[in-house]
């Protein structure tokens, strides 16, 4: 006998998400399945999981398209789901946007996936200005309904069939405090610029300046981050200065080569001496 399929099973991509991992599960009681795709956390990750009865299938991290085009696999071979609902450990859904799902998947349609708006809490307050809101993604999808690529190190997410938006917002919470936002903002960097450097874009201190520059003006000034106050230049200076790592790794320079180098001549020059 064919074992049924589900209707709504969500996923999630973890690696040591301890921080939000249970508001994260507890907020997702209505869909079917909770699968979570784990990196090999090293923190409480696993447990919490456990406890809300999630399926937890730990899989070493390739990529972040990498990682979620397995977690689709996975569900499509082993509990098939008419419906995914694609998360980060760190976002939550809202009751609205728990509604507009309910309801878009049970109506009749041909459309096979959905755009949500994601809110960004940061520092004191959810940033609504400087382009970070609606910050519309393809998260609920059929299996089929969706492609994912890669563009700049981030994942690339496109409609293959007839497509929509849901207006219920996806409340994310990125940052615990500045430190954890510049730690996650320099693998960012690194990933964008090895993606650049793999597609054969140019970096370089000018290209670092004037992006950097350019993206701080068009987040405060042009789409009104200064809406935000206080949070929103902060948050526009770090976005630029991220800008700026990106373009400027895209060379990473030589570093301690020349040392290296040096090392080995004059470790040569000895052996030689010593015969």
């Amino acid at each position: 006998m064919t074992e049924k399929k589900a209707q709504l099973t969500a996923l999630i991509i973890v690696l040591n998400g301890e921080r939000t991992i249970d508001s994260c599960l507890k907020a997702l009681s209505f869909c079917d399945n909770i699968v979570v795709i784990d990196s090999y956390s090293t923190d409480k990750t696993k447990e919490i999981c456990q406890n809300n009865q999630a399926t937890f299938i730990e899989n070493t991290f390739k990529g972040y398209m990498e990682q979620i085009q397995f977690g689709i696999n996975w569900i499509n071979k082993n509990a098939p789901s008419e419906w995914i609902f694609f998360l980060d450990c760190d976002e939550i859904c809202s009751l609205e946007l728990k509604d507009e799902i309910l309801q878009a998947i049970n109506t009749k349609s041909t459309i096979s996936a959905y755009q949500v708006s994601r809110l960004t809490w940061y520092y004191n307050r959810f940033l609504r200005h400087g382009g970070m809101y609606p910050d519309r993604l393809f998260r609920l999808f059929k299996p089929e309904g969706i492609t994912i690529s890669q563009q700049n190190g981030h994942p690339t997410y496109t409609p293959t069939k007839e497509h929509s938006i849901l207006n219920g917002d996806l409340l994310h919470y990125s940052y615990s405090d500045f430190a954890h936002q510049m730690e996650k903002l320099n693998i960012y960097a690194t990933r964008g610029a090895n993606s650049m450097r793999a597609e054969g874009k140019k970096g370089g201190i000018n290209k670092a300046i004037c992006h950097s520059i350019w993206r701080f003006i068009a987040m405060y000034f042009i789409k009104k981050g200064f809406l935000d106050g206080k949070a929103g230049f902060i948050n526009a200076w770090h976005i630029s200065f991220y800008t700026f790592l990106k373009y400027i790794r895209v060379d990473e320079g030589t570093w301690g080569q020349p040392y290296v180098q040096s090392l080995k001549e004059l470790t040569s020059k000895n052996s030689h001496k010593g015969n």
